[in-house]
C-alpha cells in the first residue's frame, strides 16, 4: 500500500510520458494491498477458533494410533 501511496500521491503523473499512468498503477496497489490486509485479518481470526467442545471431545476420544 505504501509503494502505491507514493506513486499515486508522490510522483508527478507526466514523468513517464502519457504511455504510463503511474498514478492509476499507485491506486491499483493500494487496493491490491488492502485487500491482502483485509484476507490476511480474516485468516489470522479464523485460526485460532477452535470451541470447547472440539476439546473435550478429544480428550475422552483420543486419536489411535
Amino acid at each position: 500500500m505504501t509503494i502505491g501511496a507514493i506513486l499515486k500521491f508522490a510522483i508527478d503523473p507526466d514523468v513517464l510520458g502519457q504511455s504510463v499512468h503511474i498514478d492509476v498503477i499507485g491506486v491499483i496497489f493500494m487496493v491490491v494491498g488492502a485487500l491482502g490486509l483485509l484476507l490476511s485479518f480474516f485468516f489470522m481470526s479464523r485460526r485460532g477458533r477452535t470451541s470447547e467442545n472440539d476439546l473435550l471431545d478429544h480428550e475422552q476420544n483420543p486419536p489411535a494410533i
